[in-house]
């Protein structure tokens, strides 16, 4: 979508504060011996708690309030009864409805002990969506969003992941521009207009360009010795710095 007035950024703004919220809170109790959806319910109460609605559940009936993906499950995790366990690399994605507006962002921690190369895999995905978001500005093209993050990516010793991408959002989960993936894709010639709402989150990996969809229908997965790591914001675009909607500091 593209703010229109005030209230539509005061929906994207209240809806990112909510899943933001949701996402630094459970991030922040992943533990070993915990089951994925012992972790999803936390992220459950607190959507009920604040009124809003899970996005995956009520635009494409995801069985799960969030997604959690571990280890050598890339995105759209199924919340069940994998334990999760020391040295695990975790990946929360929170995404939500609240008062017609949606947001969706991101974030991955590693259960320690940390291997030094997952603590780096995270480490270069924020750098890559910081990267982005420094270009993320009215009249850019989309596809150097991708081209900044694939080198952050290189530099790093990592790839890409090419067959997940962010997109817009905001009167629906997903929405037009979609595709903005983590690579220049030198065949978009779209540029980002001023006021539009885009969710931007790299995914970066140590062995895969590729990931396939599980027998459960939703998960993706990649090699199986793979890690990704995924860090995700819903911004708004303006002439200078975008507006994030799902920083932690915007929380009250």
């Amino acid at each position: 979508m593209t703010i229109e007035n005030q209230s539509d950024l005061d929906g994207i703004l209240r809806a990112g504060r909510i899943v933001a919220k949701v996402r630094d809170a459970m991030l922040a109790a992943v533990e070993p011996g915990m089951t994925t959806v012992e972790l999803d319910e936390i992220g459950g109460k607190l959507l009920e708690h604040f009124g809003a609605r899970s996005a995956p559940r009520i635009a494409y009936g995801f069985p799960g309030h969030t997604c959690i993906s571990v280890n050598e499950e890339a995105a759209h995790g199924v919340p069940g009864a994998r334990v999760i366990e020391a040295g695990d690399i975790v990946n929360v994605d929170v995404s939500a409805e609240f008062a017609g507006y949606f947001a969706d962002t991101g974030g991955t921690v590693v259960v320690p002990p940390a291997a030094k190369s997952n603590s780096l895999l995270c480490h270069a995905t924020k750098l890559a969506l910081d990267a982005a978001l420094a270009d993320a500005r009215a009249g850019a093209a989309i596809n150097q969003l991708g081209r900044v993050i694939e080198r952050v990516a290189r530099s790093h010793g990592f790839k890409v992941l090419r067959n997940l991408a962010g997109h817009g959002i905001g009167r629906k989960l997903h929405e037009e521009p979609e595709g903005i993936v983590s690579y220049c894709n030198h065949s978009d010639r779209r540029r980002l207009r001023l006021g539009q709402v885009i969710a931007v989150e790299p995914f970066l990996s140590t062995h895969c360009t590729q990931v396939n969809e599980a027998a459960d229908g939703w998960t993706l997965i990649g090699h199986p010795h793979n890690r990704t790591a995924q860090f995700e914001h819903t911004v708004i675009i303006t002439h200078g710095e975008p507006i994030i909607a799902t920083r932690s500091e915007a929380v009250g």
